[in-house]
């Protein structure tokens, strides 16, 4: 376990806050001040950490008084040193006989230096200055007269940006850069020190950190965005929302995407949502495709010859679900499939363009937002993230694209031609359908959605209620069925039978894969595994 010497002048918060985080496991060992009157004595000694004060001398030398701190902290064992307004200039007496020094400087440096980086940067009227923390180098030289350009000039462990915003005091900006920037970058750079990740090179004045070599999932993950739009509210009406964009983003997007019909209302934090989720889905498919989406899971899907077949078999999966709904397109759209879509109330439609007989009939319902994204393109963005309460989660897009070839027949009965195909439709479509996922297909469109359920089994029942009940002129008999993650019990393959389903697409790996592909063999089914899930929970 790593333990920690701390040195403070002031109230050392801190080194107080990474007591208190113990990052990396690390513990401090000692608190020294060179002030008996540091507030951070008494702070310390109440989370029961070892105090020393040493102070300074009248006309007592940087290396005497550097002796005797070492002396102070001779009795305890210590590997790193971490400093925290110790308003001491090192010398080598010091920094020779010690372990890696850290301190954290309230600037970007090599900007603003010195003793006032916050009154500093407010002067030269910048709008975003942060902090730095560095292994302390010798600033010194033999006499103990301190250089100016050595100051604060040792080798970056971390940095953390911090904007200035107009109206800004010292004390304002002192307190963000704290608060937001110093107990953030602090902690990281001890914990890679502790966990035994950071390596120093003083030859060339760098700090390598294993991991940041990773450009998708960097040890440091530092994300900046431009405000957008200030949204009407979020999910809710008491919720206050707004929408950033990342301009670098090359994809077809909805945030970027024009809102053609001027007059109509802004998207709501909800909309955005839904318009995402429903052009990813349609990015899926080289033929025409329509996605309706509610909720960000698909009411319905398919791919046709025609953009307006493709439009009616995917509305017929779930009409009434569909209502209120976001539709989406991979085609620019023509006034065929836009008559079709006004014929019912949708939030929004989003396509990579449309003809101009297409716009006009869409622009006569007064709040239908009508989204242009531009050409689909090719993907360009590898990761998704979602905020947590205190962080964030990053992972690598979904982007398995399985062919026949991929798959594995565990059944007696062999899936038809038409029957793999299907499978694989069903297989890029629930990919997009909240976990736990089950969806019945026919063809190259959808019967029945169940999304978002606690057991696979209810699910299941879901899909064969919805292809019963609301699909239009379709329903589950001789259907395939998607499951996004395996089935951990026959009682599903059951259920599905009883809906008419004859083969199944799911990735396997159950303790009980046996028990299932012989409850397919015992119905007639046939089934293929994928080797992989698709669980999808946001």
């Amino acid at each position: 376990m790593t333990q920690i010497a701390g040195m403070a002048g002031n109230r050392g918060r801190n080194l107080l806050h990474i007591a208190d985080l113990a990052p990396g496991g690390a513990e401090l060992a000692v608190v020294l001040t060179d002030s008996a009157d540091a507030p951070v004595l008494e702070a310390a000694e109440k989370r029961g950490i070892p105090t020393e004060v040493v102070e300074l001398d009248e006309g007592e030398s940087r290396e005497a008084h550097e002796k005797r701190v070492l002396d102070a902290l001779t009795d305890y064992e210590f590997d790193l040193v971490c400093l925290d307004g110790y308003m001491r200039i090192l010398t080598g007496e010091f920094l020779d006989e010690t372990p890696t020094t850290l301190n954290v400087h309230p600037s970007l440096l090599p900007s603003f230096p010195g003793m006032d980086a916050w009154g500093d940067a407010l002067d030269a009227g910048v709008s975003l200055t942060g902090c730095t923390v560095h292994v302390v180098t010798e600033a010194a030289d033999e006499e103990g007269k301190v250089d100016p350009k050595r100051v604060d000039s040792g080798p970056i462990v971390t940095q953390e940006p911090i904007p200035v915003y107009e109206g800004d005091t010292k004390e304002s900006l002192k307190e963000r850069v704290l608060y937001q920037g110093e107990f953030k970058a602090y902690p990281r750079a001890v914990r890679w020190f502790a966990e035994g990740n950071a390596e120093v090179d003083f030859a060339a004045n760098t700090v390598h950190v294993e991991g940041d070599e990773d450009d998708a999932l960097p040890a440091r993950k530092v994300d900046t965005a431009d405000r957008a739009a200030d949204l009407r509210y979020g999910e809710n009406p008491h919720q206050d929302a707004a929408l950033y964009a990342d301009t670098t983003c090359e994809e077809a997007s909805v945030v970027h995407a024009d809102q053609l019909n001027e007059g109509a209302k802004a998207l709501s934090y909800n909309n955005y949502n839904d318009a995402d989720g429903a052009l990813n889905l349609v990015k899926e498919f080289d033929r025409p495709a329509c996605a309706v989406i509610k909720h960000t899971n698909p009411a319905g899907c398919a791919t046709a010859d025609s953009l307006a077949e493709a439009y009616d078999r995917a509305l017929r999966t779930d009409a009434k679900s569909a209502f209120g709904g976001i539709v989406a397109l991979n085609r620019e759209c023509d006034d065929e499939t836009a008559t079709q879509i006004v014929d019912s109330f949708k939030e929004v439609v989003v396509a990579p363009g449309y003809t101009d007989d297409a716009l006009e009939t869409l622009c006569e319902k007064k709040n239908l937002r009508v989204l242009e994204v531009g050409d689909l393109g090719t993907i360009s963005e590898t990761h998704t993230e979602k905020d947590l309460v205190g962080g964030r989660l990053v992972q690598e897009r979904d982007m398995q694209n399985p062919t026949r070839d991929d798959l594995e027949i565990v059944t007696d009965r062999e899936p038809t031609d038409e029957q793999l195909d299907s499978m694989l439709f069903a297989w890029q479509t629930i990919k997009h359908v909240k976990s736990n996922a089950i969806l019945f297909a026919e063809g190259t469109e959808t019967v029945g959605v169940g999304a978002g359920q606690v057991s696979r089994v209810d699910a299941v029942e879901i899909a064969k209620m919805k292809a019963e009940r609301d699909a239009e002129g379709k329903d589950a008999e001789g259907a395939v069925m998607a499951s996004d993650a395996f089935f951990p019990f026959p009682d599903a393959i059951e259920e599905a039978a009883e809906a008419g389903i004859e083969a199944v697409i799911q990735p396997g790996g159950s303790v009980n894969d046996d028990d299932v592909i012989e409850a397919a063999n015992e119905h007639g089914m046939a089934m293929v595994f994928t080797g992989s899930r698709c669980f999808r929970h946001d």
